[in-house]
């Protein structure tokens, strides 16, 4: 009877955690998007409107001609992966005080603050990316995934990769505010080198050498290799990412640590 309770109380403990992160998403669309119009639709429409904004922008430019590449797909791969994973460091970004709140709940943490977040950026990027593929395979602009499993996996490692750097950044912000004020200009020149407007094949080898040191062109090129990856030559390293990953997570949980046991709510 006394070693069947271990395994029941933790049960019950990650029942209770999980229902606190779905109550905190909750909270979290209700407060962004409202109960009006169409409310929490905008969690995966505001995503949608963007990538469908540069996927038609470059569509009706013409590069498409000057390329055997599928642009629609092309466009469609680099963009989401982007917004998959640079979304979720800005919304954990300066996210505790806001919710410092909340803190004195016995069952809410610093962590659940930054999961609820990070998922629901997390389900945001997948609706739209779910339902844009399907809406552009139905109408003939692009051709489906070549390899559905191995789109899959570099799709959850890219999460994880942002989840990761959410925690990380999310923890730094409380000990500087110039995290918060250097990850936004960062974000953006992280843009144009994280492979979402070209392939590393196109690049010269000496960049080539350079450019594989981001983890986020092993991610595009990753989404990229599983959707046509006949079409090009991909290049990326699965175990670098994950190793990337690993220690990001680590960082990132250490840090939080610290940080929750240090953090007095006001």
């Amino acid at each position: 009877m006394s070693q069947a309770l271990p395994p029941r109380s933790l049960a019950r403990s990650a029942e209770i955690q999980l229902r606190v992160i779905w109550a905190l998403m909750m909270r979290e669309v209700m407060t962004r998007y409202g109960r009006h119009n169409i409310g929490f639709l905008w969690l995966f429409v505001e995503p949608m409107l963007f990538t469908l904004g540069v996927t038609a922008l470059w569509s009706f430019s013409g590069l498409h001609r000057s390329s055997s590449l599928p642009i629609t797909a092309f466009a469609l791969t680099g963009y989401s992966t982007v917004l998959l994973w640079r979304n979720m460091p800005m919304r954990c970004v300066g996210s505790i005080l806001p919710n410092s709140s909340l803190m004195y709940h016995r069952n809410v943490r610093v962590m659940d603050i930054f999961l609820s977040r990070t998922c629901l950026e997390a389900a945001g990027a997948t609706m739209s990316f779910t339902i844009l593929s399907l809406l552009f395979w139905a109408i003939e602009w692009m051709p489906p995934p070549e390899d559905i499993l191995s789109l899959a996996q570099a799709w959850l490692l890219t999460a994880w990769f942002g989840m990761a750097l959410a925690i990380l950044l999310g923890t730094l912000a409380e000990r500087s505010e110039m995290v918060e004020k250097l990850w936004h200009p960062a974000a953006y020149l992280l843009f144009p080198l994280s492979g979402a407007a070209f392939l590393v094949e196109s690049t010269p080898e000496a960049f080539q050498k350079f450019i594989l040191w981001i983890p986020m062109v092993h991610c595009t090129e990753m989404v990229r290799a599983a959707y046509f990856g006949s079409k090009f030559t991909p290049h990326y390293d699965a175990q670098y990412l994950i190793a990337c990953n690993l220690v990001l997570t680590l960082l990132g949980l250490a840090l939080e640590r610290q940080v929750s046991r240090e953090f007095i709510p006001e």
